[in-house]
């Protein structure tokens, strides 16, 4: 990517919508610090990643998995994050469950939990929902909404599924040619239930964020709403 000049405000939602090989999930890897890059970048130094592939240990329980995004906490500190994670979940009776014995919804809210355990205030999403089917997906995006509402962190959600950046965020950054074509803020008070989906107003973003991913030439970012 090149000529992106971004900002989030604390406690933000904010949704990275694009076709595939845009430049999103790169984007999110350098602000990272994975892959080098040219620019400045300011972030604070502790953040949680949910990646696209799950990125659970097959070999370990949920509880274990969970407990390795605080593995440098003292042990009575370590089982009480764990707890807390399982029962923000709702997964506290598959604590000794393996990934190979959850469901795809089941495995993605435990890379959450992991993600969320150390407590950071930024959380980068990477295209989490793209291995699930139409309705886990539906009802993983008002979970994680229900979610959000409950920690406020700051989150940066990578997605190319136009209706999901809506749903989500309080801002739908496009991505296009590997620049971000316009930053347009979502008009829609949290919380938000299933009905937004068809509403007229929810339609008519829709159509504009797909207006800027396909016809509108590249220029600099416009802030639109």
């Amino acid at each position: 990517m090149e000529g992106v000049d971004f900002d989030c405000r604390h406690g933000e939602f904010v949704s990275i919508v694009g076709r595939s090989g845009t430049g999103k999930s790169s984007f999110l890897n350098a602000l990272a610090g994975f892959v080098p890059f040219e620019g400045e970048v300011t972030i604070p130094s502790s953040i949680g990643y949910v990646f696209q592939d799950y990125a659970l240990f097959p070999w370990l329980t949920v509880e274990q998995n969970i407990g390795f995004g605080v593995l440098d906490y003292p042990c009575d500190e370590r089982r009480k994050r764990i707890s807390e994670m399982l029962e923000r979940i709702e997964m506290s009776a598959f604590r000794n469950r393996y990934p190979r014995q959850l469901s795809g919804g089941q495995i993605q809210r435990v890379a959450l939990a992991r993600a969320l355990a150390p407590d950071p205030p930024v959380l980068f999403m990477d295209e989490p929902y793209g291995a699930l089917d139409y309705h886990t997906r539906d009802r993983m995006q008002s979970w994680l909404s229900h979610l959000w509402q409950q920690t406020r962190k700051t989150v940066l959600f990578v997605t190319h599924y136009i209706d999901e950046a809506i749903f989500l965020a309080d801002r739908v950054v496009v991505v296009r040619d590997k620049r971000f074509v316009v930053d347009l803020e979502v008009p829609f008070a949290h919380p938000r239930n299933e009905d937004l989906r068809f509403s007229d107003r929810f339609l008519d973003m829709k159509h504009l964020v797909l207006d800027h991913m396909e016809t509108r030439p590249v220029k600099i970012v416009e802030r639109c709403f």
